[in-house]
């Protein structure tokens, strides 16, 4: 009796597991035919942005920079002037600092060795790379959300927030990550249509020292970006 009951129990739990991750893959799915469909976010394997913040009480702009599958760079763009840059080029990280390169910490770059694409719903759903697990109903950034865990092959641990009507990504809230100085808190807000792609236009990064806004002012994809930009 007591192995019947032991088999019917791992049965049920398996069958739980399998509707879970039905159910958060139908979420993500949705979001990504929100933000313009499986084959449109598929077909992008440049973005560039540009956006508008305050650091230290200065005005100065973010631009970043990516290549599928997962070369990046990031700028900080003062008075005209790029004042500080890294970059990853599919290997290795580095800084740059007053014209200056150097390889930077590693650690700060492991996630990117498990980025397939660039718009990041794409490779939630694919099983090589994330375990996704149904939370529930949850509020978030003002919002009626379905909460999702995804988990990362590499041990990161991500909660996603999807909202109830328009299927878009409004929070995600790194948990756990084995890459440096990574656990973080971003709001998502003012999606906005550019071409056949539907992106938020507005971030805020919670922290416990105040939360950092960043505005986008330009975005485009698939023009514009070479190799030469992460070298």
């Amino acid at each position: 009796m007591k192995l019947t009951t032991t088999i019917a129990v791992i049965f049920i739990s398996a069958t739980a597991l399998t509707a879970q991750k039905s159910k958060s893959l139908e979420i993500i799915e949705k979001s990504i035919e929100a933000q313009g469909g499986k084959q449109v976010l598929e077909s992008i394997k440049t973005l560039y942005t540009k956006s508008e913040t305050v650091m230290d009480g200065r005005n100065v702009f973010w631009i970043t920079k990516e290549m599928a599958p997962n070369k990046g760079s990031f700028e900080i763009e003062y008075q005209g002037r790029i004042v500080y840059k890294s970059f990853y080029d599919g290997k290795t990280g580095y800084d740059v600092v007053n014209g200056q390169k150097k390889v930077a910490d590693q650690e700060e770059f492991k996630d990117k060795n498990y980025r397939r694409h660039i718009i990041n719903s794409l490779d939630y759903i694919d099983p090589t790379l994330y375990t996704l697990e149904y939370i529930g109903e949850e509020k978030a950034n003002n919002k009626d959300c379905d909460k999702i865990q995804a988990t990362l092959s590499n041990g990161k641990v991500t909660y996603l927030y999807y909202d109830k009507v328009s299927n878009l990504l409004v929070k995600s809230e790194v948990v756990k990550n084995p890459e440096k100085n990574s656990f973080s808190v971003t709001l998502y807000d003012d999606y906005k249509k550019f071409g056949d792609l539907v992106y938020e236009t507005k971030d805020t990064f919670v922290s416990e020292n105040g939360d950092q806004v960043v505005k986008i002012v330009d975005l485009y994809y698939n023009k514009k970006i070479s190799e030469k930009d992460f070298k």
